[in-house]
């Protein structure tokens, strides 16, 4: 997420349903009066402003609104708790291109590029609120509308998440077995990636609901709860065998740069997290480290799976030890050597009943 993002989700969520200024700009729709509004203010912004008045008062709803009745715009701090100008007039640098037609829309899209603070341009003709961060441009609309979206793209996530639930637990069955291929890990990190993508439009929506939202945050929260950091491990299981000299961070960076239509193509997903693909390279057999597997076993830290993983260099190994090869790694004693023998014992019987039954 780069930092308009960041700056556009912050902005989002100033506006919710449910804030003070989400208030003001329903009141400012009701009265059919228009408003520019600016989030922030500094000497670059100062620099801009001409005439107008200089107040420095607490914020308000119904104060902005009376405000807006007047010509100009209204320029807020960053945490939208003070006015500090109004009926001010914004002269941004003409030079920055905008795509707008509208003088307010035109004047708002400069001054959020110019400035970096975020602008609320309300349209007294149409009726629509847009909010500029940066070069992004981002249409406010109503709870019901937003709602239908959420619950579309919720749909969507239960559908990728069963999904991912299936390719997940086929792969824990082959990696037991010993028979994983390529096309087996490419396909769970794809679900893995589609989850994770329709995840984050969801939470975007849950930011822009604000109050509005709570009960879908908990619908996603049930959904992707468990997950974790699911990727990430499939990625550090199968990094050696992709024999290229990505870390781990690229090999996620290279999953989710992928295009929406790469995604879909377990070819290019291979190599989007390093694997080499000529010909019938997908069906090319690879095993894990273990690191997937063993973070499944109930109460092991993460530096003795790590150790694990480095004394065994693969999950066959581990499979393999017994107790006492399973002692000998630092900081596993005779108790926690017997949780991770039969931890493993479990998910591997589990595993193999789930795929056959």
């Amino acid at each position: 997420m780069d930092q308009n993002d960041v700056l556009l989700r912050a902005a989002l969520g100033a506006i919710a349903p449910g804030t003070d200024l989400r208030d003001s700009l329903e009141r400012i729709l009701r009265g059919r009066t228009g408003a520019l509004i600016v989030l922030g203010y500094d000497k670059v912004v100062e620099s801009i402003c001409t005439g107008g008045f200089t107040l420095d008062m607490e914020f308000s709803a119904t104060r902005v609104r009376e405000l807006c009745k007047m010509d100009g715009a209204v320029v807020l701090d960053s945490d939208a708790t003070r006015i500090l100008r109004a009926a001010t007039q914004l002269v941004p640098d003409s030079s920055i291109e905008t795509t707008e037609s509208g003088t307010r829309h035109r004047t708002a899209e400069r001054v959020a590029k110019q400035t970096g603070f975020p602008v609320i341009s309300v349209s007294q003709s149409m009726g629509v609120v847009a909010l500029y961060v940066g070069s992004k441009r981002h249409v406010i609309e109503g709870s019901p509308t937003t709602l239908s979206r959420a619950d579309q793209a919720l749909q969507t996530l239960e559908r990728y998440k069963s999904r991912l639930d299936e390719v997940t637990g086929t792969l824990s069955a082959l990696e037991i077995e010993d028979l994983v291929t390529v096309r087996d890990v490419t396909a769970v990190l794809q679900r893995l990636e589609m989850v994770r993508r329709i995840s984050a439009e969801i939470q975007d929506y849950v930011v822009e609901l604000g109050t509005d939202g709570r009960l879908l945050s908990l619908q996603l929260e049930e959904l992707i709860g468990g997950l974790g950091n699911d990727r990430e491990l499939v990625i550090r299981d199968y990094l050696p065998a992709t024999k290229s000299e990505l870390t781990v961070d690229e090999a996620l960076k290279g999953l989710q740069s992928l295009n929406a239509v790469d995604l879909l193509d377990l070819a290019s997903g291979a190599r989007g997290v390093g694997f080499s693909i000529i010909g019938d390279s997908l069906d090319a057999p690879v095993s894990p480290l273990g690191y997937r597997l063993l973070t499944k076993v109930p109460r092991l830290p993460p530096a003795i799976v790590e150790r694990l993983v480095l004394h065994f260099e693969s999950l066959q190994r581990l499979l393999a030890a017994g107790i006492e090869d399973l002692m000998l790694v630092e900081g596993v004693g005779e108790g926690r050597a017997r949780a991770v023998r039969e931890g493993l014992s479990r998910l591997a019987e589990s595993s193999i009943l789930e795929r056959y039954v």
